[in-house]
């Protein structure tokens, strides 16, 4: 079992930056990818973004690529979302998830530890 922690959620207007940290600890070397994952008050948890956790290759959900880049530092045990240019409709829980299986898709069910979740609020 990984045990998952976000950091860095925050409020802040249309146009600006945030960074988003996840620190994974436990069994971590049985990790395939990481993912982040939203959900919005009334909507279903929304694929965001994984990274395999060896080789560092990238997966975006197409209402981020460009503006989002997920990146990770194997040392430490973190996998940052660095989001740019944010939207009013990015506004959600942003949850960090750990995969075992050899899987780097937006299936939630596919992804067996998470994170507690951190808030990220963009205004017009």
């Amino acid at each position: 079992q990984v045990q998952l922690v976000e950091s860095g959620g925050g409020l802040l207007q249309a146009g600006g930056s945030l960074r988003l940290s996840c620190a994974a600890s436990g069994r971590t070397s049985s990790t395939y990818a990481m993912g982040w994952f939203r959900q919005a008050p009334g909507k279903e948890r929304e694929f965001v973004a994984a990274i395999t956790w060896n080789s560092g290759t990238t997966y975006y959900a197409d209402s981020v690529k460009g503006r989002f880049t997920v990146s990770r530092d194997n040392a430490k045990n973190t996998v940052a979302l660095q989001q740019n240019s944010l939207k009013p409709e990015d506004t959600a829980i942003y949850y960090c998830a750990a995969t075992r299986h050899i899987y780097t898709g937006s299936r939630p069910d596919l992804y067996e530890d998470w994170g507690q979740g951190t808030q990220v609020t963009v205004s017009s």
